[in-house]
């Protein structure tokens, strides 16, 4: 894949946004390379066009296909692997929130609400301290909440939800 110079521009952009998502550089370049391509690609075209170490695209593949973000696929009378990105942005955004949220968020919610029963429990927490947790912990709940909402939420009707707004803000206010 011979790549022009908004590409390259892409590519190297997403990786550096990769590394502020705590996602590896490569990993990220990888992602945007198929994003970009219009077909899957095998390793070693990868490889080939990013310049990277062939198991350095071997270990990026696995990690995006864990996140859900890249798929396996195969062509007729071809023994190798191919690899194609999820490319509907509504679809990567909702496996990218999915997917923090089962490394982030949730481990979170456990700890806060463990900590808010540890410290009511316990008579030396201050209790601006046991009223912080209570806090943060329905704050995480609240928002958890909105996001499973959003998830099953229809795609048109999603899409029209964000779309609205300042419009729906303005409607609440009222």
């Amino acid at each position: 894949m011979q790549l022009t110079a908004s590409m390259e521009k892409f590519i190297v952009h997403w990786g550096e946004m990769g590394t502020r998502w705590g996602v590896n550089r490569t990993v990220a370049q990888i992602y945007a390379l198929l994003v970009l391509s219009k077909g899957a690609m095998n390793a070693e075209q990868i490889v080939e066009t990013l310049g990277v170490a062939r198991s350095n695209v071997s270990n990026s593949i696995k990690e995006l296909q864990s996140l859900g973000l890249v798929n396996l696929t195969h062509k007729l009378g071809d023994r190798r692997d191919y690899f194609e990105a999820l490319k509907d942005c509504w679809d990567m955004l909702l496996v990218l929130a999915e997917e923090r949220k089962k490394r982030e968020i949730n481990p979170t919610m456990e700890l806060l609400a463990q900590c808010a029963i540890e410290a009511e429990q316990d008579p030396q927490t201050p209790d601006y301290v046991t009223e912080q947790f209570t806090q943060m912990s329905t704050f995480m709940e609240t928002m958890n909440n909105w996001y499973t909402q959003m998830k099953g939420m229809d795609r048109k009707l999603l899409m029209r939800f964000f779309k609205l707004g300042a419009k729906l803000v303005s409607w609440l206010s009222k």
